[in-house]
């Protein structure tokens, strides 16, 4: 029978949106700032991101491009050149218009996305095809003035990476973006063991000012769906508006074709919401900052020798290259710890007490499923690293069975919007195109179409909502 030591997490069933609140917080994963809508990352939830951004940006590099770093703040009349891309972050914008007790000639704009400041850098730095492809990405924060706000998942101020790159050609653009999504699937599966859906946003949905977006979409355990990255093919729109340009082989001036490409903290959001439990936290051993915790039992009278074995413990363990912390606080009881790690979703506890030093061994519990065996220590370093994949791989079959059990496939709008309601999930429809259609799903069901997978069954069939032909198969369902 499992023990259950945490109780002071509002349990999903009886109110989600409290549950999540409670598990950042109590998991010291954020706090709340004074300004509405931004937060603090506190260092276990950075601990957490610090390994997510050391894993993407291996495979960043990987795929040939390199990390720069451009201004916070961007002049309002370079974020005004583009019509599109104003209009669509418009609402979002927060400006600067005074800088110490100067007001400022023109307002300087607090960088939404970089593809403005980026773009004018651009201009002044290809001239020819032989600067070409440019291949930068940053790790940055970016501002988005936000009406309603979560922590991790939609925030005044977070953190991301954006790829920012020029290519040569319309066919290497277009690689490039697809081949960028493609590292966050993968990037996310593996590392994440969240499943996703990768395909492409609709018209209505794309990035402002871009030609086409792709998108990977996760679906969390209370059915609604979730962006988890996107990249975008930006054409030459940017590029003409910014005036890039370069001299190409046959001595014509030619403009770049461009791409935009990134991931966030959402992605820590994601993690809890596909992972988590009514306990609290379980973090995917690859990505966890700590995978191993282990919890002394100390008596009074043997209290120096099942120290020091533990302390063996971990130097063994830490030898092995896997991330482990020994809790030798004698201020805090073993269940009080036993609580404490079990919110914060380690994936492994060992306790050691003088039972456990009398018949050479370790009680190990693991976090995802609560199965317990004592465990030779001799047998340790041998078995963990094992174990800590297999917890990698059954949190990822979880959630991919909890993605195909709650994908739906409807073709009756009355019988859609009913399923919507009642199960949530996601729905695989045929749609004809229009975007009249597409707005009346998400009017009469807040659902939108969270992307045209790149491997669906092939257009066949009427339309959801209108009856005539459809063009495509898509995935609607409501979102975060």
């Amino acid at each position: 029978m499992k023990k259950s030591y945490v109780k002071e997490i509002t349990p999903r069933s009886e109110n989600y949106s409290q549950w999540y609140s409670d598990v950042v917080l109590k998991a010291e994963l954020m706090d709340y700032a004074p300004v509405k809508g931004c937060m603090a990352i506190r260092p276990y939830g950075y601990a957490i991101w610090e390994k997510l951004q050391e894993r993407l940006d291996r495979r960043i590099k990987e795929t040939g491009h390199q990390n720069a770093y451009f201004p916070l703040f961007i002049p309002q009349n370079l974020l005004q050149k583009e019509a599109d891309h104003v209009a669509g972050f418009a609402p979002e914008v927060a400006l600067v218009t005074k800088g110490g007790d100067e007001v400022l000639g023109e307002p300087l704009v607090i960088r939404p996305t970089s593809e403005a400041i980026i773009c004018d850098f651009y201009s002044r730095w290809i001239q020819s095809w032989r600067d070409l492809p440019v291949l930068i990405n940053q790790w940055c924060n970016v501002v988005r003035w936000e009406k309603s706000t979560r922590p991790f998942l939609r925030t005044s101020e977070f953190l991301w990476q954006e790829g920012h790159t020029c290519h040569r050609t319309s066919e290497e653009a277009e690689e490039e973006a697809r081949k960028m999504l493609a590292v966050y699937k993968e990037f996310i599966e593996t590392e994440l063991a969240i499943p996703v859906l990768d395909g492409q946003k609709t018209e209505r949905e794309k990035f402002a000012g871009a030609l086409r977006t792709y998108t990977v979409e996760a679906l969390m355990s209370d059915g609604r769906a979730l962006q988890a990255g996107t990249s975008h093919n930006l054409g030459q729109h940017f590029a003409r508006v910014f005036d890039i340009t370069f001299l190409d082989r046959d001595d014509q001036l030619k403009h770049v074709w461009q791409t935009s490409w990134g991931v966030s903290t959402r992605l820590i959001g994601a993690l809890i919401m596909v992972h988590g439990d009514d306990r609290g936290l379980i973090i995917p051993p690859r990505v966890a900052p700590t995978q191993v915790v282990v919890v002394p039992i100390i008596s009074k009278k043997r209290r120096a020798e099942v120290l020091e074995a533990a302390k063996g413990v971990e130097a063994e363990l830490s030898r092995q290259g896997i991330r482990v912390h020994l809790d030798d606080r004698e201020e805090y009881s073993p269940g009080w710890k036993f609580n404490q790690w079990e919110m914060k979703g380690v994936p492994i506890r060992l306790e050691l007490g003088p039972r456990d030093l009398d018949n050479r061994q370790v009680l190990l519990v693991r976090r995802h499923d609560d199965f317990r065996e004592a465990l030779p220590l001799h047998e340790l370093a041998a078995r963990l690293p094992r174990l800590l994949e297999e917890a990698q791989q059954s949190l990822f079959d979880k959630a991919k069975r909890f993605l195909e059990q709650n994908s739906y496939h409807c073709t009756d709008y009355q019988e859609f919007t009913g399923k919507v309601e009642e199960k949530r999930g996601l729905f695989l429809s045929p749609w004809c195109g229009d975007p009249e259609c597409e707005l009346r799903v998400k009017d009469d069901t807040r659902a939108t179409i969270r992307c045209i997978p790149f491997d669906g069954p092939p257009a066949e069939g009427r339309c959801l909502v209108c009856d005539r032909p459809a063009k495509y198969q898509v995935y609607f369902g409501r979102s975060y």
